[in-house]
């Protein structure tokens, strides 16, 4: 909810913690059809969820990455609540028109590329939580990942990025937005996640083109 046009509260109930167990577990097992462990943290408690999000929110901003202003995680009556600036005016990456998109997908990977140098993983990359406020992308609902998850993860968070663009942009395109900031040998690791994002229903992408342009690419040094 917003309130007071100033800030955005999102309420966690018991429910919504039971469904991140469920989603968790399915990832998990999806990461290991990949050929990796699951990597994925299930949080257990509504309160833990929420003090996540602010945390994850804080660590983006230290290092640069935009994200709205974290206020505040709390537990009332047994449910979590966190508590973040508002964006009065965006648009999430997924209502933007192809040509924007296409624009704006190097800054994507930039940014992606300063949390993972950092250690960060966000985990539930999709166009839905990559928002565009005053020609800035800001970043929203970045899950946990185990901390000997975190190369993985990256990986994961690479093919997630991939999966966003190819469908609006082409798979040769995003494959060149991404090698802007990451090198072919990691475009080679996210390809091995491929298959597994593209079962994810908010993703919708013709998977063998995407690893056909990154095995392109690497062939050709």
């Amino acid at each position: 909810m917003v309130v007071e046009g100033e800030w955005f509260v999102k309420v966690i109930s018991r429910q919504n913690s039971l469904v991140h167990a469920l989603f968790t577990g399915a990832r998990n097992l999806g990461a290991f059809s990949s050929g990796t462990e699951g990597f994925f943290e299930h949080f257990g408690t509504p309160r833990d969820m929420a003090e996540h999000e602010l945390e994850a929110t804080e660590r983006m901003r230290a290092i640069g990455v935009n994200a709205p202003e974290p206020v505040e995680a709390f537990e009332v009556d047994g449910l979590g609540v966190v508590v973040m600036e508002y964006l009065p005016e965006f648009q999430t990456l997924g209502g933007l028109d192809p040509d924007g998109v296409r624009e704006l997908a190097p800054a994507l990977f930039a940014a992606l590329a300063a949390m993972h140098e950092n250690g960060l993983v966000h985990g539930d990359l999709g166009a839905e939580n990559v928002l565009l406020s005053d020609g800035e992308l800001f970043f929203i609902d970045a899950t946990s990942v185990r901390e000997d998850g975190v190369g993985p993860g990256q990986a994961y968070d690479l093919a997630c990025a991939l999966a966003v663009l190819a469908p609006v942009i082409g798979a040769r395109d995003a494959v060149d937005a991404a090698l802007t900031s990451y090198t072919c040998e990691e475009l080679l690791s996210a390809r091995e996640f491929l298959d597994f994002v593209n079962i994810r229903p908010d993703h919708d992408f013709d998977a063998a083109h995407v690893k056909g342009e990154v095995e392109k690419r690497a062939q050709a040094g």
